[in-house]
């Protein structure tokens, strides 16, 4: 079994507040993050922006493997995931993640390229773990 970690700091009220995040690794250290930055374009990180990138991050990984298992070879692949954080009746929630993808893949026509995409988004381990609706647009280059 793999473990990682992310932490989080909040100090102060939700509007007044600031936060800092980190990863086990380092890539992330103390980011600040608010609610200026997540709730009024405030420039700076938020929750939605990095479960969008490590979406994005583990869908290109796995769609490399499924190319792979497949007999491909992608020679780029460009991911996007759009994470959706809207209100609802009980609070906020995260209703969609939309995952664009755009691969250099040769030898491969669309129609394969598309199924291949599709089998991804659903077996990519961080779309696993997310409980909304997961969009998909693919793109060969």
């Amino acid at each position: 079994m793999i473990r990682k970690y992310g932490t989080a700091n909040w100090q102060g009220t939700l509007k007044e507040g600031t936060g800092s995040v980190s990863t086990e690794s380092g890539a992330l250290k103390n980011v600040n993050y608010g609610f200026q930055k997540r709730f009024e374009g405030e420039p700076g990180s938020n929750p939605e922006e990095m479960l969008g990138a490590a979406h994005a991050s583990c869908f290109a990984m796995a769609l490399s493997l499924e190319l792979g298992n497949a007999g491909y070879t992608a020679d780029n692949i460009d991911a996007k995931t759009t994470v959706s954080l809207e209100q609802v009746d009980d609070g906020f929630a995260i209703t969609k993640a939309d995952i664009s993808v755009t691969a250099t893949v040769p030898g491969i026509d669309d129609a394969e390229f598309q199924k291949i995409a599709e089998a991804t988004s659903k077996g990519c381990p961080v779309s696993k773990v997310l409980s909304c609706d997961i969009g998909l647009e693919a793109k060969l280059a």
